[in-house]
């Protein structure tokens, strides 16, 4: 295996805890949410509106598209972190939830 693949296998391993500890998460909080694909989960909301979170292999980020805008946070420190802000993705993902769905989740 070559560096890049190595590199490509941890990322996609990393993000995959990360997005089933966010579909644990959503469950727990009763909320509706689909997984249309590998690697997406997209969160319906009360009012119809949805947040959508992918893996993206190509940047080697998770992104997060929601009414306030769209996040990319890559792997630092054994966490997730908004490449603009410097916020962690569960900490941003649980405020995007309450502003958009007035919802609180525990991540």
């Amino acid at each position: 295996m070559t560096g890049i693949d190595s590199g490509e296998a941890e990322f996609n391993q990393a993000a995959n805890a990360a997005l089933a500890h966010i579909e644990q998460a959503l469950e727990d909080a009763d909320l509706d949410f689909e997984t249309p694909a590998d690697g997406i989960i997209e969160v319906e909301l009360d009012d119809g509106s949805k947040i959508i979170i992918n893996r993206h292999g190509v940047a080697r980020e998770i992104w997060v598209a929601a009414r306030s805008g769209g996040f990319h946070f890559r792997p630092q420190a054994g966490g997730w972190v908004d490449t603009k802000g410097g916020e962690p993705l569960y900490d941003k993902l649980a405020a995007l939830i309450a502003a958009q769905g007035g919802v609180m989740v525990r991540f």
